[in-house]
């Protein structure tokens, strides 16, 4: 392996223990950056998966995916989220022959609809908008046969009435390759940026996360299995949530903590995930959040809290894309995606 790649491979690891302070829940704003809007991603649980095919939408979050036969390919997607938040996007690659790089582009949006603006007394004063939006750019290039490294970049604003606030962004991704194995292993680096002007005078944080996907494809089987490692820059994704009641010991009077064990410490970085391709244009995706599940499930009815499922259809240049998440009995999200290609697709060397 070159000195060029090693570097390339090793340096974001030491950004990575530099970051490993860095919290979850509300001490990061902008918090549309973690929302999967794709419906591939989020059938497949919610994380970004370590699949190098012609799908942009998974370039969109490790730009290390993007490549060649994504070539004059539009995405687009709709995501009609909780409480009549609609959230979506729009996506273009384009590959340069020349230097071997290829772009892609987004614009995402949030639309958390309208509210009742009023005055101190309650008096109604019309009404006011609120919403976000990404704008983002990234180039992805394969270094040999096996390698390949990418670089989004992003400016995120968000506006309530008229206030606004605003912060700049990037993702590092490096993703390895080994077509003869069906063996695919991806790294990703998201949201390394800053606020640049916020809602208040506190400093406020980006939701930084370190990120680890692999999969492998059986050679006689319709079957790829696929693990995701969110929040690797944390070893301990527990809280306290200080709207629970706490139950007292009669004996000693004093509340009583429920104890987590290191298995299941572990198991919230853990997003396990299979897809089941039933022939080149049909199929099916699963995925189970763990973490997701402990946090919004109710313990009454848990129901299928954490779990996510959905297929994907393709015809001719067309791949259409639907996928089924619940949060919780109250809530669930169906996201579409459609993806249509200008261009027919080149065929990746075998190597990879």
């Amino acid at each position: 392996m070159s000195q060029t790649l090693r570097a390339l491979l090793s340096w974001p690891l030491v950004l990575a223990v530099l970051t490993t302070q860095a919290q979850l829940g509300g001490s990061s704003v902008f918090r549309v950056l973690d929302i999967p809007g794709s419906a591939r991603v989020s059938a497949l649980g919610g994380s970004p998966v370590a699949v190098y095919d012609n799908d942009l939408n998974l370039g969109l979050f490790n730009p290390a995916l993007l490549n060649e036969s994504m070539a004059k390919q539009v995405a687009l997607s709709w995501l009609p989220y909780v409480d009549g938040i609609n959230i979506g996007y729009a996506a273009y690659a384009h590959h340069l022959d020349s230097s071997g790089i290829t772009l892609g582009g987004s614009v995402q949006y949030v639309d958390y609809g309208s509210f009742t603006r009023r005055d101190e007394t309650g008096l109604e004063e019309g009404s006011f908008h609120a919403g976000e939006y990404v704008v983002q750019v990234g180039a992805g290039r394969a270094i040999d046969s096996v390698f390949s490294v990418g670089v989004n970049l992003k400016f995120i604003t968000s506006n309530i009435d008229s206030y606004n606030a605003t912060g700049w962004a990037a993702d590092i991704g490096g993703v390895y390759v080994k077509k003869a194995l069906g063996l695919t292993v991806a790294a990703t680096l998201r949201n390394i940026g800053f606020v640049s002007s916020g809602y208040t005078d506190q400093k406020e944080k980006l939701p930084f996360q370190v990120q680890l996907a692999t999969t492998y494809k059986f050679r006689h089987a319709p079957f790829r299995l696929g693990l995701s490692l969110d929040n690797l820059q944390q070893a301990d994704l527990t809280y306290e949530d200080p709207n629970v009641v706490r139950q007292i010991d009669p004996v000693t009077g004093e509340a009583m903590v429920k104890k987590v064990t290191k298995a299941q410490k572990a198991m919230l970085h853990v997003v396990p995930n299979v897809e089941i391709l039933l022939g080149r244009n049909f199929m099916l995706r699963f995925g189970y959040n763990y973490r997701r599940r402990q946090e919004l499930a109710l313990d009454a009815k848990p129901g299928l809290a954490g779990i996510s499922m959905g297929v994907g259809l393709r015809v001719s240049k067309v791949h259409v894309s639907y996928s089924y998440a619940q949060f919780n009995p109250a809530g669930a999200s169906n996201t579409i995606t459609l993806a249509m290609r200008f261009a027919e697709l080149k065929e990746r060397k075998e190597a990879r």
